[in-house]
């Protein structure tokens, strides 16, 4: 529990993660507030990819401890992660091109509904598509059809698709890799929307970005990893690029930490 007395969404106290003989990360202190846009940056190499892929359970801590929404939880695997309430968007969006906006949604969580005498079940496509409505409504995404095909659609509009599906299980903390990586300016202003409406709904949100104008777009909080360590936690309305790029780089003195 912090000074305020609020109860971080998420916490990590000590954590580090080796490759063989490379120290991924040291003893990293991190945490996410509900209702808090925390940007992770850092140099390529600088730990920021194994820092998400230890939260999301796909490369577990060698040591140190984890905490959510205050309760000390062991995550050795993606599934540990999901039934915690943690969502992941990865760079890639492995979303299905050929697939609609209700079918990406709802791929491998099909609801079925009993056919004749309850024997036959068969997708609940209006229960689904209903629901993927509502959803994609209440984020006030920019999508015209639910029915759309993923791959007829803009860049911005798939990172949209992508966020919005990983909401279905109802996470408490949602990180976004790259989120805004080769998308036009106006594409890119639709989903650094998408994430402060996120943050408003009063979710966690974690984002990993090299661009540094979106990062003081969104971010309340800019996390500063340097060769697997932390380099600097800067309050972003009190910060400004400069110092951020000095904690990057490792040419900042002070590093920044609140």
């Amino acid at each position: 529990m912090n000074a305020d007395g609020s109860t971080p969404v998420l916490s990590l106290k000590g954590v580090s993660k080796s490759f063989g003989p490379v120290q991924a990360l040291s003893d990293v202190d991190f945490e996410v507030q509900p209702g808090e846009v925390v940007a992770l940056v850092g140099d390529n190499g600088a730990g920021k990819s194994t820092l998400v892929k230890t939260i999301a359970g796909i490369h577990p801590a060698d040591s140190g401890t984890i905490s959510f929404e205050g309760n000390e939880v062991t995550i050795t695997s993606p599934t540990d992660a999901v039934a915690l309430g943690i969502a992941t968007v990865y760079q890639d969006l492995a979303l299905c091109d050929n697939l609609d906006v209700v079918e990406n949604l709802f791929l491998g969580r099909e609801e079925t509904a009993s056919g004749p005498a309850g024997v036959l079940h068969q997708l609940d496509e209006v229960g689904m598509e209903k629901q993927t409505g509502e959803l994609l409504e209440n984020l006030a995404v920019t999508i015209t059809s639910v029915r759309a095909e993923v791959g007829t659609m803009s860049g911005g509009q798939r990172q949209q698709v992508a966020i919005a599906r990983s909401l279905l299980g109802e996470p408490k903390l949602v990180m976004l890799d790259e989120p805004t990586a080769a998308l036009g300016v106006r594409q890119t202003a639709m989903v650094l929307d998408l994430v402060k409406r996120l943050r408003d709904r009063g979710y966690g949100v974690l984002v990993i970005s090299h661009n540094l104008a979106d990062v003081f777009e969104v971010a309340d909080r800019i996390f500063v990893l340097r060769l697997g360590q932390k380099a600097g936690d800067f309050v972003a309305s009190e910060a400004n690029q400069e110092q951020v790029v000095g904690a990057i780089t490792g040419a900042s003195g002070n590093g920044g930490k609140r």
